[in-house]
């Protein structure tokens, strides 16, 4: 005889108002999605179930995932599946530069997952899928969203030399949750690659970012906060951490909007040129608007010597 198991819904996180969405319905939306699936290209919108797929695909906005959809790490707060990846697919920085150009993005975000298992860690991949998008649409701007490339030499500064317009590199959480949320990556490694992306080209903009709601304190966030400065970080975003399946990290606490109200305001008295707070933000959340705010900022600050805050 089965046994029917009732589910107590008292044990259920409910999101508080301020950080639900529709699901997504919209025409263009569905649009986007036969466009990648029809190039075989992965999504970090899909594969991480962000809360803001719907707005962003109905805006023909989408944050590319290459090197396939398998990880080699298990981080506690990624819905990413992790295994054994395929080969690299040789045609994919084609294919990527097919669908900006079909899509007329004035814009793109290019991220992949972590490649371990390559010599590289994928940095090339990176190259190729930069140079690819520069031949067939010059004035696209790039955003890269890399992995750490841990033990990975040369890494880094193959992919500055292709002169992306953005390198995003986020450090996720705070020192002290690396070793739950994030076991496979180290802070300082992290936070040095950025640093190191300054040094390779002061020209290149910089951004990270980190979720709350883990278990970090405060303090914790504000002193992320000065080690992003001290490696001359230009754009910082914090949003809220979403469980992804009962199986990840639990949700300790949903952030107030309030709160994340206060936390622009300390990281834009730190000297961030940009910062991006609330429950919803995400990395590429409005990445071509927020580029296009990012070099207006620099531009004020280069043209009178005042440093411009967003």
């Amino acid at each position: 005889m089965s046994t029917v198991t009732l589910l107590d819904r008292s044990t259920i996180q409910r999101k508080p108002a301020w950080i639900r969405v529709k699901a997504p319905t919209s025409e263009a939306y569905h649009d986007t999605r036969k466009l990648m699936r029809a190039k075989g290209l992965h999504t970090v919108c899909e594969e991480a179930a962000c809360p803001n797929i719907g707005e962003c695909w109905t805006q023909k906005h989408a944050t590319v995932m290459i090197l396939g959809d398998t990880c080699t790490r298990a981080c506690a707060f990624c819905n990413v599946k992790t295994g054994a990846p395929l080969a690299v697919d040789p045609k994919e920085p084609a294919h990527l530069a097919e669908v900006v150009a079909t899509m007329g993005l004035a814009h793109v975000v290019i991220t992949s997952v972590d490649r371990d298992d390559l010599p590289d860690g994928g940095a090339f991949q990176f190259v190729r899928c930069i140079e690819a998008i520069r031949a067939v649409s010059p004035a696209t701007t790039i955003e890269i969203l890399t992995p750490d490339f841990l033990r990975k030499p040369g890494a880094v500064e193959a992919i500055v030399g292709a002169r992306p317009d953005v390198y995003n590199h986020n450090l996720e959480t705070v020192p002290r949750l690396y070793r739950t949320v994030r076991p496979g990556a180290r802070y300082f490694h992290s936070l040095r690659l950025l640093q190191q992306v300054k040094e390779l080209d002061p020209t290149l903009f910089t951004k990270s970012g980190i979720m709350v709601g883990l278990g970090e304190e405060k303090r914790e966030v504000l002193q992320v906060m000065d080690d992003m400065r001290s490696a001359d970080i230009d754009f910082l975003t914090i949003g809220q951490y979403l469980r992804p399946t009962p199986r990840h990290h639990k949700v300790e606490r949903f952030v107030e909007p309030a709160e994340f109200e206060g936390y622009a305001r300390m990281a834009r008295a730190k000297g961030f040129h940009m910062v991006s707070a609330s429950p919803l933000t995400r990395s590429s959340y409005h990445a071509g608007s927020d580029f296009e705010r990012l070099r207006a900022a620099r531009n004020a600050q280069h043209a009178g010597g005042v440093p411009a805050r967003l």
